[in-house]
Order: C-alpha cells, then structure tokens, then sequence
C-alpha cells in the first residue's frame, strides 16, 4: 500500500465550530475515505490551534481558565467530526505536551540554520488572522480584508523574526513547478503573485506580556512564546511524532494532502514551506484550497448574527444529508451558500424523491416478486472511470451529479421497462439488474455518504430482500 497523509486546516478554539468547519471536515473526509477504498494506506490528521492570542482573550471574555476554555471548545470540533461521520486518525491539541516538546524542535532547527534573529518592531495586527499587515494590504478603511469592521492593533515590541525573504527565490520556484502544486489553479497564480511583491522577514514570537504567559515557549528565552501560526502549522508535524516517536514520524512525513480555506493559503504554502526548508525537512506535496460558504447571500459573523450551528441540523436531517449538501450543492472552487431552506429542499429532492425512492421500489418489486438475489458481483472504483478523476480533483460537486445521473438513468430504466407486469425470466433478468446497479450506486457512494451506502449494501445482500424504513423520510413543511 501507499501511505497517504492528509490534513484539514487545524481550527482556531475561541468559538464552536459553524458550518464552515463541517464543509471542509467533509470534503477532506471524502478524499481520506476514498484514499482507503483504492488500497492507501492513510493517516488523516486535526486537531486544536489552541495556543492563539484570540483564545486567551476569548477564554478572558468568558471569564474562565485558558486551559478549562479551550478543552471544551476543542471537544466541540471532535464531538463535530464524530456527528459528521468524520474519521480523523489523529487529533492534536496544540495544548499537549508533546507537541510543545515537538515545535521547540522546529525552532531550534531554524535557530540552527541562522533563520532567526530577535529586534524591536511596531506594526499593525489583527487579531483574527493572527497576523501582522502593512498598510498596503488593508482594505480603504484601513481593515483587514479577512475581518472588516474590526480594528487592528497597533503593537510595538521585541520579538523574534524569521528569516522568511532568504526564500523568495526557492518559494517561487516550489510552486511554479508543482513540486508543492496548489489546487486550483487561480489559488497557485495567487500565491506567485504574493511572492512577485517581495517577502518580508515574519515576527515568529510574542512577549509574554501580550501572550498572557500563553503558548509554546521559545527555547533559551523564557520571556517569549512561539507565534500561533509558528507552532500550530507544526501540527501536523507534532501529530505524527515528530521529536517525541521518529519512527512513526518518518512512515508518514511528508503530508501528501493539506486541505485549507483560501483566507490561510499564505500561511500553508509561503510560511509553513519557508519553516520546513529552514529546517531542512521534507515538504508537503500538495495543498488543496476550498473558498467559503456565506449564509443567506451574506459572510457569516458574530455581529450580523448568521453563525450556523452544523450540529441542530444533524439531529434533524442526518449527518448524510448535511454532507450531501456541502458536496453536491457547493463549489469546492467558488463561494457556496447555505441556508436550511436549501437543504430541505436538496433533501426532499435528491435524498426523498431521488435516491430514497429508487431504494424503495427495487426492494419492494424485489419483495414482491419473492426474488432471489445471487450475489455473484464485487463492485470497486474503475481507476479510470470519471468519478474517479473528479474525486482525484476535489471536484465534489462533479462527482455527485455523475451519480445522481445514474440514479435518474435507473428511475427511467423501471418507468421503461415496467418490471411489475414482467413475469420468469424476463422478471428476474430486470431486477437482477436494477439491484447490480443499486449496489454499484451504493459502492461509488461510499467516500460522499458512508453510512447511506451501507444502508444500501446491507438491504441489497440477498438472497431475500425485503423492504425496509425509508432512507430518507421526506420532510413535509406546513
């Protein structure tokens, strides 16, 4: 077997998670899941960025320990993925001892190779990205692309800086070449456009004193601890081994696969990359960058009040149907929107009527006609079916439509065919199909809606089938 190690973007703990981390949890679920059903050997790895200046003054706000915090919000997203279906092999909060034990590492490499130096700095920062912005990358108002309407800070102290403008050259080159390829393509084209303006060394710490004593600690300089996205980054080194089990570490590095929305591309493939080859470890192959989901046409916010829980609509429509709707009814290459009145109506449609209905009448027809089902077939991916390449590109949504083609194709065969008024052979040679097709339908709907297209294998075993619950109920709205 190949080893395929894939990661999500590790979240930020200030808050529960919305909507936006159930879609990019899916959509790298999806991918992890059919890396196992080609024979890969994979390790899908989150986790808790629990070490961010915006933790400690969520943790503030809310009047509780940092530590107490944290651990509850970073169970939120565990407690997510579980709902979802989600299979993380690994979960690595940036709180635990090891990983500390891990990034010191990173850093005393860097250190090492003369890419750290410490100086005085005064520059503005938002607190949301983690970052800090010259003025030329602030939006008319001064604010911050990523979150307008909120002030940055005017911070001035002695920190640590990175050495990040020694690999501008390198960087670009990596990316031009696809030696670190980006998907898609408008997202590589981005990234050298970055590097095109000319890279700036990177403040890689903060005091103690604004870190509220906070984080990893800088090794030989207690009074400072590691930059967030310093450390969290090495998460995905820290969850693997690194400097606490090589062996291990050395089976999985490096990640095949990083999954990350567009608003941290800059941090994956210009920061994280630069760190590595300071390092001089290994670097990711590949980075696949998803846009973001409004919600009723409007970016979700805090102020606006649109937050999306993920987990009300689980325990309403099923972990399936939610996972049906961020894959077949949003771009994993353009903003999507969400609204539960969307879903409903992709439920009552393409779940109910389509896929749950066509499950319906072949077991029925199947139960009626008392037919004996000979298992005789093993369906698995065709390497060089379609669905298979979109799958390859991360085109969801493309791959859903394939299938749902099938199950309308299937709809017409019975309209056309009219198995209820066949009879001996021709009866069975009808149904043997419709059933050989469901379950191929059932097999290519395994990485999208796993717990549908078991559902759907275990009705359609044989010898005798018989009719079950709906798999979808349709919804009905007064």
């Amino acid at each position: 077997m190949n080893k395929f190690y894939i990661t999500t973007a590790i979240p930020y703990v200030n808050a529960k998670p919305h909507i936006g981390h159930a879609l990019e949890f899916v959509q790298a679920d999806t991918i992890a899941r059919y890396n196992r059903i080609i024979g890969n050997d994979v390790l899908f790895l989150c986790g808790g960025d629990e070490n961010a200046i915006k933790n400690v003054q969520a943790a503030e706000k809310a009047k509780r320990p940092i530590q107490e915090f944290i651990d509850e919000n970073t169970k939120c997203f565990y407690d997510l993925s579980k709902k979802l279906n989600v299979q993380f092999t690994v979960w690595q909060k940036g709180s635990d001892s090891k990983h500390h034990l891990s990034s010191q590492k990173l850093w005393e490499l860097c250190a090492l190779a003369g890419k750290i130096y410490k100086k005085r700095y005064k520059g503005l920062y938002c607190v949301g990205c983690e970052l800090f912005y010259e003025k030329e990358e602030l939006d008319q108002n001064g604010e911050c692309l990523e979150h307008p309407g909120r002030k940055l800070e005017e911070v001035e102290e002695e920190n640590y800086f990175f050495k990040l403008s020694d690999y501008q050259k390198q960087l670009n080159e990596l990316i031009e070449t696809d030696t670190i390829a980006i998907l898609p393509a408008n997202r590589k084209k981005e990234m050298l456009a970055f590097l095109k303006r000319g890279l700036r060394d990177i403040s890689v710490s903060r005091s103690n004193t604004r870190a509220k004593n906070w984080g990893v600690s800088v090794p030989g300089d207690p009074a400072q601890k590691m930059y967030v996205w310093f450390d969290a980054l090495n998460i995905y080194q820290s969850g693997i081994g690194f400097n606490w089990d090589m062996d291990k570490y050395k089976k999985w590095w490096p990640a095949n696969l990083h999954v990350v929305g567009k608003g941290i591309l800059r941090f994956h493939a210009i920061y994280w990359p630069a760190f590595l080859l300071a390092a001089e470890l290994e670097l990711p192959k590949k980075i696949f960058v998803h846009d973001y989901l409004t919600v009723n046409g409007q970016k979700m916010s805090k102020t606006i009040g649109n937050i999306v829980d993920p987990i009300p609509l689980i325990n309403k429509y099923g972990a399936d149907a939610l996972r049906y709707y961020l894959l077949a009814k949003v771009s994993p290459f353009s903003d999507g929107d969400f609204s539960e009145e969307k879903l409903k109506q992709a439920y009552n449609s393409d779940l109910a009527n389509g896929l749950g209905n066509l499950v319906a009448r072949v077991a029925k027809l199947c139960e009626n006609s008392g037919f004996d089902y000979p298992e005789k077939e093993k369906h698995v991916f065709v390497k060089d079916s379609p669905l298979v390449e979109y799958l390859e590109e991360f085109r969801f949504d493309e791959a859903l439509k394939l299938i749902w083609y099938e199950i309308s194709s299937l709809d017409r065969t019975i309209q056309d065919k009219t198995p209820w008024k066949l009879a001996g052979e021709d009866l069975h040679e009808t149904l043997l199909f419709l059933v050989e097709e469901l379950r191929s339908i059932s097999n290519e709907l395994k990485p999208f809606l796993p717990e549908t297209a078991e559902k759907i294998k275990e009705q359609f075993k044989g010898p005798k089938i018989i009719s079950q619950k709906p798999l979808f109920p349709r919804i009905y709205t007064p």
